[in-house]
């Protein structure tokens, strides 16, 4: 990816291929970090084990609604009441944070204006490490934005949901919230959004295909 974006005119001060003052960029070397992000929820119990089995969760659990194809589903809260007392180390059980059900989070984003979601209704009790002991998507993110000092968050439309689930697990650990600017997803002739999967139209496809950078931007409606 590093790659394409450079071969699209896209620079950057500080990353994984160049260094800077906020490293390590690889999220598989800043373990420590989201350990300590873990022990803090933990011991605050916001966060509880959960043993609960993908064919438990697959049997009681709510599907994702319309539209968020890749959201987790809504947990039932089977394992809300588990004591985390005899864990010491998150691995071997995934760990969720604990919603407050019926409570609103709203937030005003750059692009699409006011948010508001519901905890228990729009989103459940959520994921924060997995029994492969790796931490989650949410707690990662929000744990590297903290360190890095980022004031702006820019991504797509489809993770407004994970905004409300991140604020929560900011103000549980005492950390000053981003700006947020979610664009509008990418979708071919059908509707269907773009993905990584979708190879045919990704930057590597379209630059072994001969075509210039500037045909790429044209196309994207860069200004």
């Amino acid at each position: 990816m590093v790659e394409d974006l450079r071969w699209l005119g896209i620079r950057w001060d500080e990353g994984p291929d160049c260094g800077g003052e906020y490293g390590p960029y690889a999220q598989s070397e800043r373990r420590a970090h989201y350990l300590e992000a873990w022990r803090r929820l933990r011991e605050e119990e916001f966060i509880y084990p959960c043993v609960c089995s993908r064919r438990d969760l697959a049997q009681s659990a709510s599907a994702p609604n319309e539209g968020d194809a890749d959201d987790e589903p809504l947990y039932s809260g089977t394992c809300r009441r588990r004591s985390a007392a005899e864990f010491l180390e998150p691995a071997g059980v995934n760990w969720r944070f604990r919603v407050s059900d019926g409570e609103a989070i709203e937030f005003a984003d750059l692009n699409l204006g006011a948010q508001r979601y519901v905890a228990g209704r729009d989103f459940g009790d959520f994921l924060v490490w997995r029994r492969d002991d790796v931490p989650a998507y949410q707690l990662a993110v929000v744990v590297d934005d903290a360190a890095m000092r980022n004031t702006e968050v820019v991504r797509g439309a489809d993770l407004l949901k994970s905004t409300a689930r991140q604020l929560l697990l900011m103000r549980a650990l005492g950390l000053a919230a981003p700006d947020y600017f979610h664009c509008e997803l990418v979708r071919d002739a059908a509707g269907v959004r773009l993905a990584k999967r979708h190879d045919a139209l990704s930057l590597r496809h379209l630059r072994e295909s001969g075509m210039a950078p500037e045909q790429v931007l044209r196309m994207s409606g860069w200004p």
